[in-house]
């Protein structure tokens, strides 16, 4: 038996394929605990994952709320720096707790999303394994694939590939103040230095919970890098939830229903609801929307039209009745993808415009920019275009039947054993 150490955000789009991945591997017979912050105990240990608390000066109870209360309210540029000053925060705090607690829980590999940057670094101090989790579109760089937070298209040829290494330089000089953390410490404990960001990721095993078909054509992806698929817990889609709200499906019509749902963290930009709503005013279609949030008050919510709204209902059991999705395009993307279900994404900062640049290039989704939602036509144009033509859903379902025959949660747990049985590289197995 092994005990793997799991270190992630504390987002849900992080917590529910990293529980589901613990899950797993608790199923074999392994022993997996969480280090995270006070605020998300209860949703771990009521998924049956060990939690060791870290984090509680820094991140006292009720942390969480309040940064997502100020990150919902941002998009583009401003919610990337916010996203950029938490993940300093949070990489100064796991170099202080994370050691000594990991040490003192007896933890034999890490498994390490790829968005925490300080995780090699602190698997290399404690000599430890340790595997890299890309939760969301992989990190990794080269000129031949967009960053994630960029809404461009795949274009092999020269002038794209030169934009792309051009926009990449800037990324990496917006969170340097993460990667000025990582050297510092790096330095500090006398360990090899990082030429670039590539070098913090796993060289034992880089696991991708999206299929190869939904991402661009990569050709410097390292021989351990793995495309695994969606990672779920069988027979259970939601591992971690945030609400208790009371719901049931006794307002459903005969009519199609639309889903509008923003995730759990950009989603207090009430406008974007509104303009939802508006554009769907003459549809013949029943509007749901998800405030994603347990806390909202959404008999308070007054949307033209009058949609049905939630604070946080039973997320996928509503893609699956849905016709359409409208979403920020975060994790929820490829819950929709799973479930055959066709979308309108509206991209608002991180890197949803890159996984609504990839949905569209699949042909399953419009994509309407936060500027186009002045123009009340564009967002209906998009709706109507995506209920009306079947490409979309054809396109969608191809999607769904890879994402079915991939090996998701249990291929990544099948490399994870591999990798800790012989602590050298996996390649496709």
């Amino acid at each position: 038996m092994n005990h793997f150490g799991i270190l992630c955000p504390a987002g849900i789009g992080h917590l529910n394929p990293m529980c589901a991945l613990g899950n797993e591997l608790q199923r074999r017979g392994h022993r997996v605990t969480l280090f995270g912050v006070p605020d998300i105990r209860e949703k771990i240990v009521s998924n049956g994952i060990e939690f060791y608390e870290i984090g509680a000066q820094d991140f006292p109870p009720n942390s969480l709320e309040l940064m997502s209360a100020q990150m919902g309210k941002l998009s583009g540029l401003k919610g990337l720096k916010f996203g950029v000053e938490a993940g300093r925060k949070g990489t100064l705090m796991l170099f202080r707790e994370a050691p000594a607690a990991i040490r003192q829980a007896g933890v034999n590999l890490l498994i390490v999303d790829q968005a925490t940057a300080s995780g090699g670094t602190i698997a290399d101090y404690l000599n430890l394994p340790f595997v890299t989790i890309c939760n969301t579109l992989p990190f990794n760089q080269e000129p031949g694939v967009p960053p994630t937070f960029t809404h461009w298209g795949y274009r092999n040829i020269w002038w794209a590939k030169l934009r792309n290494q051009v926009a990449y330089q800037f990324f990496n000089y917006l969170t340097y103040p993460i990667w000025k953390v990582v050297i510092k410490q790096r330095q500090h404990w006398k360990l090899s230095h990082y030429h670039d960001c590539e070098d913090s990721y796993s060289p034992l095993a880089q696991i991708c919970q999206i299929p190869k078909a939904l991402d661009f054509p990569r050709a410097r992806l390292p021989s351990c890098f793995h495309y695994a698929g969606l990672f779920r817990k069988p027979l259970k889609d939601e591992v971690v939830s945030f609400g208790n709200e009371n719901f049931s499906f006794n307002w459903r019509n005969e009519k199609p229903l639309i889903y509008a749902n923003l995730g759990t963290l950009q989603n207090r930009n009430w406008n974007i609801f509104n303009y939802i709503a508006e554009a769907c005013l003459d549809i013949e279609a029943q509007l749901v929307i998800s405030l994603g949030n347990p806390r909202a008050d959404s008999s308070s919510m007054n949307f033209p039209g009058a949609p049905i709204v939630f604070a946080f209902p039973p997320h996928q059991e509503l893609i699956n009745q849905a016709s359409l999705v409208i979403t920020h395009a975060g994790s929820t993307a490829l819950n929709c993808l799973s479930a055959g279900v066709p979308m309108v994404a509206i991209p608002i900062t991180m890197d949803q415009p890159g996984m609504a640049a990839r949905i569209k290039h699949l042909g399953a989704s419009e994509v309407i920019t936060l500027k186009q939602l002045n123009h009340g036509s564009a967002l209906k144009t998009a709706i109507n275009r995506v209920l009306q033509l079947p490409n979309y859903r054809e396109s969608a379902g191809k999607m769904s039947k890879i994402l079915k025959a991939s090996g998701g949660v249990r291929y990544a747990a099948d490399v994870i054993e591999q990798v800790s049985n012989t602590r050298s590289p996996v390649g496709k197995i």
